[in-house]
């Protein structure tokens, strides 16, 4: 298997703290039947993309890890207005080895209505853009109508492993397993942070698919998709996605469980949660 999107560098963001987590972390990934990990640190507010720092640190693990455990290099890529204009000034740099296939993150707080026009200016440069985790993200849930308009716009979905079994709460349990239903799902990554609270556990994912939505499309989620994100290669023949183009809409409703806690995270960072709801948040790079 190919887990693309895994916080292995260490010291970088809040992802493994040492060398030791790390290499356990590679460690526990192979136990888990993974040969190749792509290493997401945090382009962020709160972590910035330290170029230097997290190229030092690839080079290390790379050497340590040779002959265990392939390796490629990208980012968990924030959709801030920032952000945005560097990757549109520096094409497919921030994409996985620089190939084309870029992680993109949305705030947990809102995501305004120009986010669309961001999404079109990356895929305008070349990207091809992963929609990472859209099951944690509160403003997705409130409107999975969202996530069909990025799908119809050529985007791609990754879900963390964890969510289709509940280690996020039922809320992301539902609509992950929806998505898995509907083919809306190119990718299962196990979204690895450390060894405990979000461990490298991407087996009990693909077991869980294979359980669900059989073993060729957990071979397609872990396998076939994500060499193709690696290689930089043409996109694989997908089965048909359930009621995007006739637009039927999700059965999953978030009031369905209102009340309930959200076990996953509500802000990345303090800063985000001050500048939630903030007006003109992409005026800067749209001019609105």
């Amino acid at each position: 298997m190919i887990d693309i999107h895994h916080h292995l560098l260490y010291g970088i963001d809040d992802g493994s703290p040492d060398l030791e987590t790390s290499l356990a972390m590679a460690r526990e990934s192979a136990d888990n039947g993974v040969t190749h990990i792509v290493c997401t640190p945090h382009a962020s507010e709160q972590f910035p993309y330290l170029t230097q720092l997290i190229e030092e640190r690839y080079a290390e693990l790379c050497e340590l890890l040779k002959g265990q455990m392939g390796l490629s290099l990208a980012c968990d890529f924030h959709m801030t207005a920032e952000n945005v204009m560097e990757a549109a000034a520096n094409p497919l740099r921030y994409s996985i080895d620089g190939k084309g296939y870029l992680l993109i993150e949305f705030s947990h707080t809102s995501i305004p209505p120009q986010m669309n026009g961001a999404m079109y200016l990356l895929q305008s440069k070349g990207y091809r853009l992963i929609v990472t985790h859209p099951e944690r993200y509160p403003a997705v849930l409130d409107r999975p109508e969202m996530l069909a308009e990025w799908l119809r716009m050529g985007c791609l979905v990754q879900v963390t492993a964890g969510s289709l079994y509940g280690r996020f709460g039922k809320m992301a349990e539902a609509f992950s397993n929806e998505l898995l239903e509907r083919n809306w799902v190119h990718f299962i990554a196990s979204d690895a942070h450390n060894m405990t609270g979000r461990p490298p556990h991407l087996r009990k994912g693909y077991n869980y698919v294979a359980d669900h939505a059989g073993e060729e499309t957990a071979h397609r989620l872990c396998e076939i998709n994500p060499r193709a994100a690696v290689d930089g290669a043409p996109w694989p023949a997908q089965p048909e996605p359930m009621g995007l183009w006739d637009h039927v809409p999700m059965k999953f409703r978030a009031k369905k469980y209102a009340g309930q806690t959200w076990k996953g995270p509500l802000f990345e960072s303090e800063s985000e949660a001050h500048k939630a709801g903030r007006a003109g948040f992409f005026k800067t790079l749209f001019g609105r």
